[in-house]
């Protein structure tokens, strides 16, 4: 692979660099690497980008294989000259295993730790939100930087899988291959293997760019909406009934993600309290939205006998 001041220099790494988001050159961060081709290649090129990295690789203990893969990525942080950091977290067995892994790995990780999503990544995330029937916000899909709890990044989305792929050729690693992603009973992987490829075939095109442009252009929208949003206060009936729906829905979303996340049925409730409709109404999770001389509040919902 020659040197690593070669590699770091070619056309090709300085092009991928180029459409990537890393901070300034000097600045620590810490990358999420499984061993994967693209946090492989996220670990590489946060390197090549100046930074100075530490991988950090989270063993959820889920498959016998999982100590060898922390080797490997141990070997590759080290060929980088970055730092390794192996952390393990406990998932049983049970429903929803691959959501409960991915918050047990999210809770394991620095708030700021950078992940190697890809533009690939990005247009399956926006299929999958279609067929979850999200709103604005989820066909805005994987963000740039995350929300206010997880301030994660995601400097990769400019990048495809395949050109993640070709990093590690590069460099001669043999990525981790995740016997999970072959599990079609996971719909993103259903959306990854036949749902886009049909997709594909049908426009004639490759949809990838297209799906993450569109994101784009909505995350700037969802972007200007919470703005004007935050000038609401969620908590003043008269404010809420006053404003453009789009907002005060935004509102009542923001205000109420700290105690409940609330789905679409529970906001509209919350806004039939807010115009006077109703004097209170139940939320999932046993909370109680009331109004009082104009202001609107959420307490716990008594028991029930």
């Amino acid at each position: 692979m020659g040197t690593q001041a070669t590699w770091q220099h070619s056309p090709f790494i300085v092009d991928l660099l180029s459409r990537t988001t890393f901070p300034v050159a000097g600045t620590s961060v810490s990358c999420a690497v499984s061993g994967g081709a693209d946090s492989l290649a996220l670990l590489a090129l946060a390197v090549a980008a100046g930074l100075n990295v530490t991988a950090i690789h989270v063993d959820h203990g889920l498959r016998p294989e999982s100590a060898t893969e922390a080797n490997i990525v141990r070997s590759a942080a080290e060929a980088m000259s970055a730092q390794f950091q192996a952390v393990t977290v406990e998932v049983g067995q049970g429903p929803n295993l691959e959501a409960r892994a991915r918050q047990a790995r999210y809770q394991a990780l620095p708030d700021d730790v950078l992940t190697g999503h890809t533009a690939d990544d990005q247009a399956e995330t926006v299929l999958l939100n279609i067929l979850r029937g999200a709103g604005l916000d989820g066909l805005a899909g994987i963000r740039p930087t995350g929300g206010p709890s997880q301030h994660v990044g995601h400097p990769l989305l400019a990048i495809r899988r395949a050109e993640t792929e070709a990093v590690c050729h590069l460099l001669g690693w043999q990525p981790v291959n995740d016997p999970s992603n072959n599990d079609h009973s996971l719909l993103r992987n259903r959306i990854r293997q036949q749902i886009l490829p049909l997709l594909n075939e049908a426009a004639h095109r490759d949809l990838t760019p297209i799906l993450s442009r569109q994101a784009a252009l909505m995350a700037d929208d969802s972007a200007l909406l919470d703005e004007l949003a935050a000038e609401i206060d969620p908590t003043d009936a008269k404010a809420v009934s006053a404003a453009p729906v789009a907002l005060a829905r935004r509102a009542i979303r923001k205000w109420l993600s700290g105690a409940h996340p609330p789905d679409a049925a529970s906001i509209e409730r919350v806004l039939a309290v807010a115009r006077g409709e109703v004097v209170a109404c139940e939320l999932p999770g046993g909370f109680r939205i009331s109004r009082t001389n104009q202001r609107i509040s959420i307490t716990s919902a008594p028991a029930q006998d």
